[in-house]
């Protein structure tokens, strides 16, 4: 479990550089999430539009998905061979490419042209995703997790301005609706590339980038290791399940497109607001207490949900699994980061980064069908049993650890 620090153990003791590089992640994840917030709102209508078999309008949300499964391992690998700074780039680089394929598919109504473009964002998204672990690289490790914390709490801007342009270029160009979407996206990535620029995280060092660690079934092995990704895993497939349905559903009820995008807006605002604070919540009273909190508020994210249908209900429940996801992830990643050495971090975060998004996928593939054969009450009781197993492994891994340190 992470100890509880000193209030005497400030981000005083940060250097400059450690300082612009949070800033400069902070921003990158901004725009990253700016641009997957926008997507994810818009993909389902999209898709649903442009889909001959309206089972498959989700496609082009978990082809995001999947490509950022797809990109975990690459992006974690490259990263270790060629730094973070040029990594981030590239992986910029290709979510460019992919947004402006998606602009195409849009402008000639063709599906699954989109949902090929949506896949290279999502190869992007793989490496974005890898933001909070270079803000953790090189800090104190007391600061580690409000180091992740803060840079992910550079979502909450993104929670305003992508469903915002959204609404905004929506009908910018007449008769091909969404357009505009796509094309704003490609300029946020271009936005990206030229803030991360101003990174600077020292290369990885020769013995780190020959060296291998333990083996990774040993690794895996870690009871820390299995709570951490299982957190990870579960935070974000609950999450993805019910974030990508939510717009499907709201419009059949029928809420116009506007409700939806205000619904998914303070969904993000809830998912990195509390990035401000929960890293020092995970100092003050433990990492296994956030990851279970998040839990509780995942559950009565669902029961609301289900105890009605108005538009209240569902902002509330979804504002109520932003906050959830945030916790489970934040305190994942936190966990994890005490999981592996230096020379075992790439094989280590790929491993637990491959669960994460390969779970996700699964959830976003299997949202639409979902909430296109059963309903919107059933899929709201998909996740339940594996937060109720989060929850229970976060626990006996407390208690473990507790009953250790009694007797050492």
């Amino acid at each position: 479990m992470s100890t509880a620090h000193t209030e005497a153990e400030t981000p005083q003791g940060l250097t400059w550089a450690d300082k612009r590089n949070l800033i400069v992640l902070a921003g990158g994840q901004a725009l990253f999430i700016s641009a997957a917030s926008m997507l994810i709102a818009i993909g389902g209508l999209v898709g649903q539009a442009l889909a001959t078999d309206k089972s498959l309008a989700t496609l082009p949300v978990s082809s995001y998905v999947i490509g950022m499964a797809l990109g975990t391992v690459p992006a974690s690998l490259m990263m270790r061979r060629i730094g973070r700074r040029a990594g981030f780039q590239l992986g910029t680089l290709v979510g460019f490419g992919g947004a402006l394929v998606c602009s195409l598919a849009v402008y000639l109504s063709n599906f699954w042209l989109l949902a090929f473009g949506t896949l290279f964002v999502g190869m992007f998204g793989a490496t974005a995703q890898l933001y909070r672990f270079a803000a953790a690289d090189g800090v104190p490790e007391w600061f580690r997790g409000k180091a992740i914390s803060l840079v992910l709490a550079g979502g909450v801007v993104a929670g305003f301005i992508g469903p915002q342009i959204a609404k905004v270029t929506r009908t910018l160009f007449t008769g091909t609706e969404f357009l505009g979407a796509y094309l704003a996206a490609s300029g946020l990535f271009i936005i990206s590339m030229l803030l991360l620029s101003f990174l600077r995280i020292p290369p990885p060092a020769p013995q780190t980038v020959a060296g291998s660690g333990r083996p990774l079934a040993e690794i895996i092995a870690q009871p820390r290791f299995l709570v951490a990704v299982l957190s990870s895993m579960i935070g974000y497939g609950t999450m993805t399940l019910l974030m990508t349905a939510t717009p499907l559903a709201m419009v059949a009820h029928p809420y116009p497109f506007n409700d939806a995008a205000t619904v998914i807006q303070w969904h993000v605002v809830g998912m990195f607001l509390p990035g401000f604070f929960t890293g020092s919540l995970i100092a003050r009273y433990g990492v296994y207490r956030v990851i279970f909190t998040g839990v509780v508020l995942d559950l009565l994210c669902v029961a609301i949900a289900l105890s009605g249908d108005s538009f209240y209900h569902y902002w509330a429940a979804l504002v109520l699994l932003g906050v959830g996801w945030n916790f489970m992830f934040v305190g994942g990643s936190t966990l994890l980061t005490s999981t592996h050495t230096d020379t075992e971090r790439a094989k280590t975060q790929a491993t637990a980064e491959f669960c994460t998004f390969g779970t996700q996928a699964v959830a976003s593939l299997s949202s639409g069908s979902l909430l296109f054969y059963l309903g919107w009450h059933r899929v709201l009781w998909t996740g339940l049993p594996m937060l109720v197993i989060v929850g229970i492994s976060v626990v006996a891994l407390s208690l473990h650890e507790r009953r250790v340190r009694a007797t050492a």
